[in-house]
């Protein structure tokens, strides 16, 4: 008899849901927006992934919830982000020291021991510079789409200074730019530049070590992706699905509970 675990991370943006089995396998994964129901659309995505593998939650052996709306969803246990993170990460990448994970709220490093455990991190959770809503509300004042950043970017030859870490006041400077007659994609490599500055920081500042793996929806962004490669000196590795990585870590850890 097959046995199966599921992971989910309500995140602040957007819900993730992993199923695996037994083998560590993932065998599905889905992905929402979550709005201010996160907690009813966790569990109507995650029904939707079961039944698309015809199992229903009865099904399930286990289940592990994450992310910021963990507390709400009916789970057999409830873990922290930074934990998820480092086990999803670590079997995905098992000689990573480093995660650097952007999500739509906040910005985390994790500084991951051989073991795959956390020896340190730092947070970033009481400003949104440096994190996915950050850079939507660049976009959204330069009147394009998030997902378009990066491309932009890529044709920026003169990047624009943006000398504020605050998202209010950057706004206001990113209008001053556009007025001045600034190009988007040099405001935009600002931007970026602005993102990976702090968060190079806060890796400094945790204790960098190879190998750097850099997870979360800004993963995604190219633009973010070499400004931070450029600040650091490193590679980053990056995972194909980037948002999926806690949820799929949270699996994982149901599977261990359930042994």
């Amino acid at each position: 008899m097959s046995n199966y675990y599921v992971g989910v991370d309500i995140g602040s943006l957007t819900v993730k849901v992993v199923l695996i089995n037994n083998d560590l396998e993932i065998l599905g994964q889905a992905k929402i927006r979550a709005g201010y129901h996160g907690r009813e659309v966790a569990i109507r995505l995650e029904e939707q992934l079961l039944a698309d593998f015809g199992l229903t939650i009865n099904q399930v052996t286990a289940t592990v919830a994450t992310g910021y709306g963990r507390v709400t969803f009916p789970s057999d246990r409830e873990l922290s982000e930074i934990t998820c993170q480092a086990k999803g990460i670590s079997h995905l990448f098992p000689s990573s020291r480093t995660i650097i994970d952007i999500g739509g709220q906040d910005s985390k490093v994790i500084k991951l021991l051989p073991n795959g455990k956390v020896a340190d991190f730092t947070m970033n959770d009481k400003c949104a510079a440096g994190t996915g809503r950050f850079l939507e509300v660049m976009a959204t004042a330069l009147e394009i789409e998030w997902h378009e950043i990066g491309e932009l970017v890529s044709s920026s030859e003169n990047p624009t200074k943006i000398s504020s870490f605050c998202t209010v006041f950057a706004e206001s400077e990113i209008i001053s730019q556009v007025s001045a007659g600034a190009l988007k994609s040099d405001i935009l490599a600002g931007v970026c530049d602005s993102v990976a500055s702090r968060v190079a920081s806060m890796t400094r500042r945790t204790g960098l070590e190879t190998d750097i793996v850099f997870t979360g929806g800004v993963a995604l962004n190219r633009g973010v992706v070499n400004a931070l490669t450029k600040q650091l000196g490193y590679p980053l590795l990056v995972f194909q699905e980037p948002v999926i990585t806690a949820a799929l870590g949270a699996a994982l850890l149901a599977r261990e509970i359930r042994k």
